[in-house]
């Protein structure tokens, strides 16, 4: 790898560890140890969650529909410093209403540097015509629940659920110098469409509600898992206080992912690879309720974070190959549908589990609306291109003829 667009690619990485690794998911295994201490219900801890998503979807619409085209690096840095100081600011103030305030800002920014950061790093890797790394870039989600998982028990330990917070926000800061240093946003290098082939065949523009609709559900479905697993795992007594082991296994399983489902979107299309992880998906969340057992939470960790990123990663990237001048207004649409989703599940996951005092009706429900996410992508096989076809240029001009 040349070192500028090496160095480069791991800013994009290290702002992702720290508006989604960190600012975001931080949560997921902070929760059990403030639960432990305050005593707060699983609906208050689902409340939590919803005003976080709802300030994602708040930053994914303002991303989509505020020009920002021109003043990226620019908005991004500032998005930066509100994940850090929201991340901070958990571990100093006791009130539920400033959590929430706190939860819903720290989603405003993680959605604004998701979508900044990655309409800068696609579009500067599709100019240099190094697409395949974006996968690498998607995987800084992982390294981040990976890194939590690693630092959240020792800053318990010493410090407790306060000091874990405040704690990350210090990396966050720390990880800030390099991302401002290393991702410039500049100008890419003109390609002219009747020159710029592509990989794949896209999909016409008229099937594009089908992939919102799915993404939605995706975002509805698998973010039960996504906030409440570690808790789950706390709850399991073979885990004898090592719940985190479970987030730890979703960072391993979520870092190479992106580039894994990358791969076998060449081999056999983006629609096929977003079905199959889908399916994968669903059969995780639901693997808990069959299988109560330290290896069931294993195992459907493992499933878990083997795909809710690769399934972003394959989401964004075909939208933005369906859309390539606009990358961040169809980005932010699909990051709002999904933050629709996102916010709506926890309050009802947590309102369900504090009501029947099990886990079990929200992961039944969370696993369904996933599969039906994925079954409504089947109408869209037919616009996957096969492996054999890999190398026969697509001239734009005649495909965005063919998408009309």
């Amino acid at each position: 790898m040349d070192r500028k667009p090496f160095l480069f690619l791991i800013g994009g990485i290290l702002s992702l560890v720290i508006a989604m690794g960190i600012g975001r998911f931080a949560y997921t295994p902070i929760l059990p140890l403030m639960q432990n201490d305050l005593s707060f219900s699983n609906a208050v801890a689902g409340y939590l969650a919803t005003s976080n998503y709802a300030g994602y979807l708040l930053g994914a619409v303002l991303a989509g529909v505020i020009p920002l085209k021109n003043h990226r690096a620019v908005s991004l840095r500032f998005s930066l410093i509100v994940s850090i100081i929201t991340t901070a600011c958990m571990g100093i103030f006791h009130s539920y209403f400033l959590w929430y305030v706190l939860r819903f800002l720290s989603g405003v920014a993680s959605s604004f540097v998701f979508v900044l950061a990655s309409s800068i790093v696609l579009d500067q890797l599709a100019a240099k015509n190094k697409t395949d790394w974006s996968g690498l870039f998607y995987g800084g989600v992982g390294t981040g629940i990976f890194l939590t998982s690693l630092i959240i028990p020792s800053l318990d330990r010493a410090f407790k659920w306060e000091g874990a917070w405040i704690g990350l926000a210090i990396i966050s800061a720390i990880f800030t110098l390099f991302v401002w240093i290393w991702l410039k946003d500049d100008s890419p290098i003109a390609v002219s469409k009747t020159q710029q082939d592509v990989a794949i065949q896209v999909p016409p523009t008229k099937w594009i509600p089908w992939l919102i609709i799915a993404y939605g559900l995706e975002g509805l479905g698998y973010i039960v898992t996504g906030t409440f697993i570690v808790s789950i795992a706390e709850k399991t007594s073979s885990f004898d206080g090592n719940a985190t082991l479970v987030w730890l296994v979703v960072g391993v399983a979520a870092i190479p992912s992106c580039i894994i489902w990358s791969s076998l979107a060449k081999k056999w299309g983006f629609i096929k690879s977003l079905i199959v992880a889908m399916l994968l998906q669903s059969i995780g969340i639901a693997l808990p309720v069959f299988l109560i057992s330290k290896n069931g939470l294993f195992i459907s960790a493992l499933l878990f974070g083997a795909t809710f990123m690769g399934i972003t990663t394959l989401a964004t990237t075909l939208a933005r190959q369906m859309s390539p001048s606009n990358s961040s207004k169809i980005i932010g649409y699909l990051t709002a549908i999904y933050a629709i989703g996102q916010m709506v599940g926890p309050a009802i996951a947590g309102v369900l589990s504090s009501y029947t005092k099990s886990y079990n009706s929200a992961l039944i429900g969370a696993s369904s609306v996933v599969l039906v996410g994925g079954l409504l992508l089947l109408s869209g096989i037919q616009f996957d291109r096969k492996t054999g076809n890999e190398n026969q240029p697509i001239n734009y001009e005649e495909l965005q003829g063919k998408r009309e």
